[in-house]
């Protein structure tokens, strides 16, 4: 058996397999801009208000406590906010591996939405893209192989909106401005340390309750919707936040966690961590 030719054949294959993926690459660079660019033309951009301490009036006393120290007075509401993140999440039970992710989160308040952009690692030279966005009130759910071979997605569905939109919610921790009353989200008391928190878009309805430890959330929960084979149902879903520092005047919380309460027990399911946070399309700065 003649073996000359199989460095030059290895050599081949491994050009086709480099250019195949540099050109999906591109291909899924150009889809998330145009993705991207689609978000933000709906959106109310260049707003002048800014916040004030009259933004408490009627708010439970640990909103208004957690808003006044995380939001400067006088500080511009947020329009848009590009959010990137590292970490590693499951896909399956709580026996299932976690894969190392990166992901781009931009996001509008007016109206609320959101394109969840993320890579996921499965093997040294396997990336699938995760896509999970809401927009226009409708939510949408996307998985791809290399970002653009569809390996499973999932199309707008009353769950499904709700569920975006709940999620839309729960992460205004880094995008606060979104949480006041101005924005369209209503307060509910629930004791000295719990407040209800309810937001509508297009129709749809979602609210979760938000823990605070002094003038910082800690903890976002409530019943969520969670795929499961044969479509979704309500699962007990919590968002834990850790690690406040200030970006850009906000203080913003860099750590995070996603947990779903399953009947056979907590499913540790996301944790990730913020590197970058942009607001405006312009610069973000750390100040402490």
């Amino acid at each position: 058996m003649q073996y000359s030719r199989t460095p030059k054949r290895v050599a081949v294959g491994a050009g086709v397999l480099l250019t195949g993926m540099l050109a999906a690459r591109r291909l899924r660079a150009r889809r998330s801009s145009q993705r991207v660019a689609a978000l933000e033309r709906e959106a109310t951009t260049g707003r002048e208000e800014t916040f004030s301490p009259a933004a408490f009036e009627g708010l439970p006393t640990p909103v208004r406590r957690y808003l006044q120290s995380v939001i400067p007075e006088g500080r511009a509401l947020v329009d848009t906010a590009r959010i990137e993140q590292t970490g590693r999440l499951r896909t399956g039970d709580a026996t299932s591996p976690w894969y190392p992710f990166s992901a781009t989160h931009h996001v509008t308040v007016s109206p609320p939405g959101f394109l969840w952009d993320a890579t996921v690692r499965f093997a040294p030279l396997v990336t699938v893209s995760v896509r999970d966005s809401f927009r226009d009130g409708e939510g949408a759910g996307t998985v791809s192989l290399w970002g653009v071979v569809p390996l499973d997605g999932t199309g707008t569905s009353p769950a499904l909106v709700e569920a975006q939109l709940q999620r839309y919610l729960a992460e205004a921790v880094w995008y606060p401005t979104a949480l006041l009353p101005r924005e369209g989200v209503q307060w509910e008391p629930v004791d000295d340390r719990t407040a209800e928190a309810t937001v509508e878009c297009g129709g749809v309805s979602a609210s979760l309750t938000f823990a605070f430890d002094s003038d910082e959330v800690r903890r976002v929960e409530g019943e969520r919707y969670r795929r499961v084979e044969d479509g979704f149902e309500r699962t007990p879903w919590t968002g834990q936040w850790d690690e406040y520092q200030r970006r850009d005047g906000l203080r913003i919380p860099l750590s995070g966690e996603v947990v779903w309460g399953l009947p056979e027990g907590d499913l540790r399911a996301w944790e990730g961590r913020v590197t970058d946070v942009e607001y405006d399309g312009g610069e973000t700065r750390a100040d402490g």
